[in-house]
């Protein structure tokens, strides 16, 4: 008996140590590249032949010094994301990059990225920028920042950047400890996920009128990311 119990408390101080430093898995050799024609499902992609990579695999044409379009939504930004879905050969790695663009007095509304940390760099402009810990305290460490100042978002937490120059343009670009960091926008995902959730739900949560919550759910949300 002393044995099955001592046996159980090493497999689940292994398994928590395991889910400690799980991450993005990391690299057993010199690169994965993506196989995207693969129907092999895993957790990330599976290793293309490493006799058939080639220098494009790590290669994208992003044009990352042009300005984006932050007239196409509500919150007048542009994210663009270079991850594993551009370039096959960052699988495994551990990394992606963003350019964001911010319209005058445009933000990046609050989001979440479950799967990574975030570094960003103001190379135009200026940002009110910030993130808010977890329960309970929900402290906000913000910062106004400025050209060439930077700023770490921790993973997983809320956070925001606004562009409070109600004239001039703002660009940032963000580093991420991701191949695929995704990205939970609050309000789109509480007021516009499909299905619903509930009224009921969402006007208690707030502790507003549910007239209200059914005019937030009716807003069109839509996506600063491409």
């Amino acid at each position: 008996m002393a044995f099955s119990s001592y046996f159980l408390f090493v497999a689940l101080l292994v398994l928590a140590s395991w889910q400690a430093t799980a991450s993005d898995p990391s690299p057993l050799q010199d690169f994965c590249v993506a196989d995207n024609n693969s129907h092999v499902l895993v957790n990330g992609f599976v290793c293309k032949d490493s006799k058939d990579v080639k220098a494009e695999d790590f290669f994208l044409a992003a044009k990352l010094d042009m300005p984006r379009d932050t007239k196409t939504n509500k919150v007048g930004s542009n994210v663009t994301l270079i991850n594993v879905m551009r370039i096959p050969g960052l699988n495994t790695l551990g990394i992606s990059l963003a350019r964001i663009d911010y319209a005058p007095l445009g933000e990046n509304p609050p989001h979440t990225h479950p799967r990574a940390t975030e570094i960003l760099t103001v190379l135009e402009g200026t940002l009110y920028v910030g993130f808010v810990t977890s329960n309970p305290n929900n402290t906000l460490l913000s910062k106004v920042l400025n050209k060439g100042d930077v700023f770490v978002f921790p993973e997983g937490l809320i956070h925001f950047q606004f562009n409070p120059n109600p004239y001039k343009p703002a660009v940032a670009i963000a580093a991420l400890s991701s191949q695929n960091p995704g990205a939970i926008t609050i309000a789109n995902a509480v007021f516009g996920s499909k299905p619903m959730i509930s009224d009921d739900v969402l006007a208690k949560a707030f502790q507003v009128e549910k007239k209200t919550v059914d005019w937030l759910q009716a807003q069109f949300w839509t996506d600063n990311h491409n």
